[in-house]
């Protein structure tokens, strides 16, 4: 059993280690961080998935910008690879935003995905 006045052992579940919190992080009205400006993996998982689906991965290109506070993904396909991209009734078009929005989640961001002709 561990006594209160036990020493700081570097690594150790039990005790805090200050140097992990931040405490001069400035927080929004609603208590989170401000988010980064750009969503890399929800990026990174729009080009991976959509270079994976395309018969011509060099034509896929995505562009990131900001509309009314979210990452919007411009995504770009060959004219001949954007039925593999939307799908039959667009399910695959709404799977790679479901897939996305999880990405950009771990960035911290509402991302959205709009496919471009």
């Amino acid at each position: 059993m561990s006594d209160v006045h036990d020493e700081y052992v570097d690594g150790d579940v039990n005790t805090i280690d200050d140097t992990d919190v931040d405490v001069d992080a400035e927080f929004d009205d609603d208590g989170y961080d401000d988010a980064p400006a750009s969503a890399v993996t929800a990026k990174a998982v729009l080009e991976y998935i959509a270079s994976a689906l395309a018969d011509d991965p060099s034509a896929v290109s995505v562009e990131v910008s900001e509309r009314q506070g979210k990452v919007v993904l411009s995504l770009q396909v060959s004219p001949d690879d954007m039925g593999r991209v939307i799908g039959r009734r667009g399910r695959t078009a709404q799977a790679i935003r479901s897939l996305v929005a999880a990405a950009g989640a771990r960035d911290g961001v509402n991302a959205t995905v709009d496919i471009v002709d």
